[in-house]
């Protein structure tokens, strides 16, 4: 690469390539060869750079400028003004919301200014369909340094020693995890990647095999020298199908170079690696649902003991970690447990990945040190709430989680605070919402998810947040009673005590952190039968104030089911009767007189 004197990476993660980056990189090319600049300017696909809200992103080398939102069509301005003329495209560069400067250099936006990529480093830098470049930086010399080692319990204990946690949800001392596999003799041993992510509106682990897929087989490889495993397994959605794709590509690339497979690096350590797709089941996160999905039985998770470790895949000991864990061994292996362990909080080191998503500016893939805060987060990374508009909550931790609210904004992340908040870290879901939001809707839509993807086997789970969403649903359409109210609060806390799996023991985790934060928006629903943020359609009613009304006709012609009668030139009026709330009168007054009761 170092022939070159450009470079022009383009993202190509999933979102981007759905805004046509295959085809924006497609037009770079195109036009670097129409002015002959072959051999001076590369175009390289890479990850994902995490500026979600802002893709497709073309980012070029060595003056690292980033643009924003290409399009195919822009590929001839790029290579005319940039690469020959040495004038940047003003107009693509990222426009400060704050400032309204535009930046040339993510050193400068807000959205980088505070993450450390350790799970994320090679995304957004690399070509993941090539190993060699995986290889240029630092790619499997951590493997190599553990096999010439040749000293499974050492790996462990600098493991141990990192202070790295599972960050799939559970939290649990990865190293500590992966002695317990260690001590367990049998004939056959599973080191299995939990690739599921089935929280709604997260997608850490698919941008990570998507744009670093050797991080994940490399540190498997490790992980299965440590436990003693030959065996490597990958569970993964397949509704990824990039991700598999590039997971194949890495998979063969390293079976080629004899970094899979028999003997890898002439050690006398042989481990491959194997895919399994699964079709998209939430409760399949929970590791013995997983295991026994991959068994060809049905998702349905297990009492614990006997743990995996002891008896899983195949009742063969089998450790289980998911993709960001997988991602920061490598890195923990090469710059030593220390350097790791200085990083986040007492009981929480390192970064954690979130997908931030929601009523905020700045959508996108974030890793930030564990100890940062919310506010910084949602401020400072975030750029703050999207139309000027008040923060409500966020939920962080998927559909288990809870909304927290302003008084938490300055509560440091990491798992122990996120828990006595009364919310979770879970996989890294976080999702902003503003004051136009209704908490009880919110529990309502995530109670919905929760008694979908539930696997039906426990009746705490099965049959007690079916009622729970039951519940929800009378109240958001103003039947609720007090009475409702002390039920949702004493059936959630039952579920929570009895449910087999971590999944129904935290699923009324949105019905308790609303009510604690927002019980006064419950109290308006049940007692004064109003939605104070105006989304239950069945608590509100349109009205048409006479002083704006100039009676043009304009609601009344669009009223599809012929609501709003009156005279022309004369004020309107709405028949409540008739009204089926769908807003479209308020839509089309041009001079704001229906409002909102």
């Amino acid at each position: 690469m170092s022939n070159y004197k450009y470079h022009i990476l383009v993202c190509g993660g999933t979102g981007c390539v759905a805004s046509q980056s295959p085809q924006i990189k497609a037009s770079l090319e195109q036009k670097i060869a129409e002015h002959n600049l072959t051999n001076d300017v590369q175009v390289v696909t890479t990850g994902c750079f995490g500026f979600c809200e802002k893709g497709p992103i073309v980012k070029i080398l060595p003056d690292n400028t980033f643009y924003t939102q290409v399009k195919p069509e822009d590929a001839n301005e790029i290579i005319n003004e940039h690469i020959i003329k040495g004038r940047k495209v003003t107009r693509l560069l990222y426009i400060d919301p704050k400032s309204s400067e535009r930046k040339s250099d993510s050193k400068h936006m807000g959205f980088y200014q505070k993450q450390l990529r350790i799970a994320l480093r090679n995304c957004g830098f690399i070509n993941p369909e090539n190993i060699d470049e995986y290889i240029a930086r630092d790619g499997y010399a951590a493997l190599a340094q553990v096999l010439e080692t040749n000293d499974p319990q050492q790996t462990i204990d600098i493991i141990k020693k990192s202070g790295l946690r599972g960050r799939g949800g559970g939290g649990f001392p990865t190293g500590l995890k992966w002695e317990i596999a260690s001590k367990n003799p049998a004939d056959q041993k599973y080191m299995i990647c939990n690739a599921d992510e089935g929280d709604p509106g997260a997608f850490m682990d698919r941008s990570i095999l998507e744009g670093d897929p050797h991080t994940v087989l490399e540190a498997m490889a490790i992980g299965g020298f440590c436990i003693g495993a030959s065996k490597g397994l990958i569970y993964i959605r397949a509704e990824y199908p990039l991700a598999i794709r590039r997971l194949e590509i890495a998979i063969k690339q390293a079976r080629e170079l004899g970094l899979l497979g028999e003997n890898i690096l002439n050690s006398g350590f042989s481990f491959d690696i194997e895919l399994y797709y699964g079709a998209g089941a939430f409760v399949c996160g929970e590791e013995t649902a997983m295991i026994h999905s991959m068994e060809g039985n049905r998702g349905e998770p297990t009492f614990k003991p006997p743990f995996p470790a002891q008896e899983g895949y195949l009742k063969k000991p089998s450790n289980v970690n998911n993709v960001e864990t997988f991602a920061n061994i490598p890195v923990i292996i090469l710059k030593g447990w220390e350097w790791f362990s200085s990083i986040g909080t007492k009981n929480s080191k390192g970064t954690k990945v979130f997908a931030l998503a929601g009523q905020i500016n700045n959508v996108g893939l974030i890793e930030v040190p564990m100890g940062i805060t919310l506010r910084e987060v949602i401020y400072e990374i975030g750029g703050g709430i999207k139309g000027g508009k008040k923060f409500k909550a966020v939920q962080t931790g998927g559909p288990s989680g809870g909304c927290l609210t302003e008084k938490f904004l300055d509560t440091p992340i990491d798992y122990d605070n996120l828990l006595a908040a009364g919310s979770m870290m879970g996989s890294g879901g976080m999702i902003v919402m503003d004051e136009t939001s209704c908490m009880v809707s919110v529990a309502k839509f995530y109670l919905d998810f929760i008694v979908e993807e539930s696997c039906g086997k426990c009746s705490p789970c099965r049959v007690g947040n079916k009622r729970l969403y039951e519940l929800l649903d009378k109240i958001t359409l103003g039947k609720g009673t007090i009475d409702d109210l002390n039920l949702l609060k004493n059936l959630s806390k039952v579920i929570k005590d009895t449910a087999l799996c971590g999944l129904g023991q935290t699923s009324p985790n949105p019905v308790l952190s609303t009510i604690d934060n927002f019980w006064d928006e419950y109290l308006a629903h049940v007692v004064d039968h109003k939605c104070p943020a105006g989304q239950c359609k069945a608590l509100k009613s349109y009205h048409i104030d006479p002083d704006n009304c100039i009676g043009c006709g304009v609601c009344a012609r669009n009223c599809p089911v012929g609501a709003i009668k009156g005279e022309k030139k004369m004020p309107h009026e709405i028949n409540q009767a008739l009204c089926i709330k769908c807003g479209t009168c308020y839509e089309k007054c041009k001079f704001n007189a229906i409002f909102i009761k």
